[in-house]
């Protein structure tokens, strides 16, 4: 670890630092006050329910659990040991007092309870419950808007729902930061009797039940970014009904992968090329992985490459030739099958033009899409943070735009004051140089903000280094 402290590095710095991503933990009892004004007395109960379910669900054994579709989730998330960062977790004045000593200019912070709403099957109090977590977020957080900023959240199982409450938390509340659901779990059989687990993933491709361009749209229009922090436990290899650590490893980088690949091969990107997103807390080696997958795959298996795979290609006098010189007695035998043994996978019904609906002609334009519409969030511990920024491995010398996220309030982090001395540890190995920190605790975080909203940073105390660097 560095000899200097975050505050240290952050007096040596010429510009500011942004927190992309810290996280408020929720005083239940306040949000409860906006939950009843939202939906009732009844409604309140049942989100208490949901709320002490981890606990009731504990006694169950590994085969109850795996019959339920149940998984091991979360347990001793919070700082407790240090007391004063659970503290600051839950109260914005303190918070706002100590991000001097964190090195923090401004903060935007994501919710940690409310996440749990986002994921609600039931529409009435997924509906009332995010609400009630938006309005406490707005009002606690609204005498410290020159450097905290509250993130609303937005549910995303169908559009109607997504523009209403974004227009709401735009409109209503004034709420800049906005979180979207990246993936909704939809059940395979339409039946109240079918099992938990019997589910599947829409993450808002062609195959979703709803179109979800008019929620980009809204986005666009409203300058909003949206961002995403969806969890892939639950799915896939993520389901150990024992262990936590198993479910968690990788899991916010899988479901950022999943989300980010629709946008790319559904073509989102393509159509709202205005759109700025970020993929939070599961880091940028991934995102470079996709994105050097995107330009491979494109380059074999896009328009005109993909041709040089077409069945009528085939020199069929050259292969019979080569069987006869080189072939076996028992593959001799079938040559007059040779036509049946070429039709594996062939024929013209099969051909498809798998990038028909972006408008990628080139891998420039993979690398036009990372470096415009995406930035990706790192926790500062995260020495594979150096990849995002490693033009030499990134294909066309890109750029994966990875941007600061402290992750403070969870239990990775075990002391808040030190986030930005870890992030710096990278420059002192050489791994950044400082312009790449600029990069990543400044530049990708602003510009993404700023460029979909140009008032965004209005009344902050980075206003004007941001107008600085938008010129």
């Amino acid at each position: 670890m560095s000899n200097a402290t975050s505050r240290d590095i952050r007096a040596r710095l010429d510009h500011p630092v942004i927190d992309a991503d810290g996280h408020i933990i929720e005083f239940l009892p306040a949000v409860r006050d906006f939950l009843i004004e939202e939906g009732g007395h009844e409604l309140a109960a049942e989100f208490d329910g949901v709320i002490a379910a981890p606990t009731k669900l504990a006694g169950l054994s590994v085969e109850e659990r795996r019959a339920m579709g149940l998984f091991h989730m979360t347990w001793w998330a919070y700082p407790t040991e240090n007391t004063r960062d659970r503290a600051t977790g839950m109260l914005p004045h303190l918070l706002y007092d100590r991000l001097d000593e964190f090195g923090i200019d401004y903060a935007v912070l994501y919710p940690t309870m409310g996440l749990t709403s986002m994921g609600l099957d039931q529409t009435d109090l997924r509906r009332a419950s995010l609400r009630a977590f938006n309005r406490c977020a707005a009002e606690m957080f609204e005498p410290y808007s020159d450097r905290l900023e509250p993130v609303a959240m937005i549910p995303m199982y169908d559009p109607t729902e997504a523009i209403e409450e974004l227009e709401y938390c735009r409109n209503e509340l004034g709420m800049k930061a906005m979180l979207l659901s990246g993936l909704v779990y939809r059940p395979l059989v339409d039946s109240p009797d079918a099992p938990r687990g019997a589910r599947w993933v829409d993450t808002f491709g062609p195959e979703s039940p709803y179109d979800y361009d008019p929620v980009w749209a809204k986005c666009v229009e409203l300058g909003v970014a949206p961002t995403f922090h969806s969890s892939a436990m639950g799915f896939g290899t993520r389901m150990s009904q024992s262990n936590y650590v198993f479910n968690h490893i990788g899991n916010f980088a899988q479901a950022g992968e999943a989300t980010c690949r629709t946008m790319v091969m559904n073509g989102v990107a393509d159509r709202f090329p205005e759109l700025r997103c970020a993929f939070l807390e599961g880091g940028v080696a991934w995102a470079a992985n996709l994105y050097s997958d995107l330009i491979g795959h494109f380059e074999k298996r896009g328009i005109p490459g993909i041709h040089a795979y077409d069945p009528e290609k085939v020199d069929r006098e050259l292969l019979k030739s080569l069987f006869e010189s080189h072939g076996s007695e028992r593959f001799k035998k079938h040559l007059d099958e040779f036509e049946e043994g070429l039709s594996h996978l062939a024929g013209p019904g099969l051909f498809m033009d798998d990038f028909a609906r972006t408008e990628i002609e080139s891998a420039a334009d993979i690398k036009k899409i990372f470096e415009r519409n995406f930035r990706f969030g790192c926790e500062a511990d995260d020495p594979m943070n150096a990849v995002g920024f490693d033009r030499k491995i990134n294909p066309l010398g890109a750029q994966i735009r990875a941007i600061f996220s402290s992750d403070i309030g969870h239990w990775d982090v075990t002391d808040m004051s030190a986030t930005v001395e870890e992030a710096w540890e990278l420059v002192d190995d050489g791994l950044l140089t400082e312009a790449d920190f600029r990069d990543f605790t400044f530049v990708n975080s602003a510009t993404m903000w700023a460029e979909s909203d140009p008032k965004f940073f209005e009344g902050t105390v980075v206003e004007k280094a941001v107008e600085d660097l938008m010129g």
